[in-house]
């Protein structure tokens, strides 16, 4: 009879299994010279979320000292995020009629409301996770961790505005006021949600990888700032007083998060390939900061904000997913011959070149770099995937 966790964690695979196919996909249409909006929609909603789901149906109701309530919703989630993503994207690059965008949009946003909705429900009477599940003999670390759970609320609120503004839109109850969709929706799920689960579930997680307690009033500084950062970017995308305090707040929550990490490997003994691409993903963190920063004072450029997309989504949270994906599925157990550390050390190195030269040859215009860096990145997820597919492999062959 299989048990609620084992299901957990086979659905919590298939994710992990969608998120790698959309990354190859992402890598494959960048090279294609697909635009802006394919690129984000395969990466952020494809790679990046995908991975964000399905972790999080294993790890958030566990951090509440809770069991999720209802083992199988990731399996009802699952399509609804694979074929919205799909029709999305689809519709972006022009290959289907722009009304699938409008479906895909809808399976997209039940999907979250699903997600949402049943962790809400799994932590019902423990909402801003004061029970942490924190063992006795890790006691000292309870006040981070009520700190990082009390974030994880804010992140899913954000999650659920991303999704329904643009039904929202289709169905003509939109203020004039909220966006429907572009950069500042995108802010909204990459900023919003994906940063802001990596800083409450990484100051949880890292920890226990390194096996070092972090700073906590580093910990208070980079979620607050996480928090309110994206709302501010959103009210005023583009320019005004708000928008630059909105990316000075979020620039705050990535050098914070970054500078914590470091400091917590440099304390540490552990040293995994896991962990070195988590500090890679720390330094891709810093400059999506920079990059921000420039155009919120400065102004909006196009090779800039190029450049900060793809730092953001394959440097800062591509790396963060690629690490920590590895300590969860290390290689060092696969069985396909030519699959190991080394590999996995070849892949994090093929996608942090590939995110540096190709944003060198953005940010210089530089078209030999750009394309160079492209097919770099794509070799990285290829390897990066075939690394990951053999673990489970192996443990599928147990």
């Amino acid at each position: 009879m299989t048990t609620a966790s084992a299901t957990v964690s086979r659905w919590t695979r298939l994710f992990v299994v969608a998120s790698l196919v959309w990354l190859v996909c992402w890598q494959g249409a960048v090279v294609a010279g697909a635009g802006r909006g394919v690129a984000v929609t395969l990466g952020l909603y494809g790679f990046v979320l995908h991975m964000v789901f399905g972790k999080a149906y294993a790890l958030v109701p566990s951090y509440f000292d809770r069991s999720l309530a209802v083992p199988r919703a990731p399996a009802l989630h699952l399509p609804l995020a694979v074929v919205g993503t799909a029709a999305i994207a689809a519709a972006a690059a022009g290959v289907v009629p722009t009304h699938w965008a409008t479906i895909g949009t809808g399976f997209w946003a039940l999907g979250c409301g699903l997600f949402v909705g049943i962790l809400a429900w799994s932590v019902r009477d423990n909402i801003t996770g004061r029970e942490t599940g924190t063992v006795d003999a890790k006691a000292d670390r309870r006040a981070v961790d009520r700190i990082a759970n009390a974030f994880v609320p804010v992140a899913l609120g954000y999650l659920l505005a991303a999704a329904f503004l643009p039904v929202l839109d289709v169905v003509g109850a939109l203020p004039a006021s909220l966006p429907a969709g572009g950069p500042p929706l995108s802010h909204l799920f990459a900023a919003g949600t994906a940063a802001l689960l990596v800083f409450a579930i990484g100051f949880r997680l890292l920890p226990r990888f390194l096996v070092v307690s972090p700073r906590t009033p580093l910990v208070g500084t980079v979620l607050a700032a996480g928090a309110v950062g994206p709302l501010l970017l959103v009210s005023s995308f583009g320019a005004g007083w708000l928008f630059r305090l909105g990316a000075s707040l979020e620039a705050v929550a990535l050098v914070g998060f970054a500078v914590a990490y470091a400091d917590m490997f440099g304390r540490s003994d552990r040293r995994r390939i896991g962990l070195y691409l988590l500090l890679g993903s720390s330094a891709a963190a810093v400059a999506v900061a920079v990059l921000g920063l420039h155009m919120a004072f400065t102004g909006l450029s196009l090779p800039v904000a190029e450049a900060h997309v793809r730092v953001a989504l394959l440097g800062f949270l591509g790396l963060a997913v690629a690490g920590v994906s590895y300590q969860f599925y290390p290689p060092g157990i696969a069985t396909v011959p030519g699959i190991d550390d080394r590999t996995a050390a070849l892949a994090g190195w093929l996608l942090v070149a590939g995110v540096a030269v190709e944003s060198i040859g953005l940010l210089a215009s530089v078209e030999s770099a750009n394309l160079a860096g492209r097919w770099i990145a794509l070799a990285g997820a290829v390897v990066h995937a075939t690394v990951v597919f053999s673990v489970f492999w192996a443990r599928s062959n147990r």
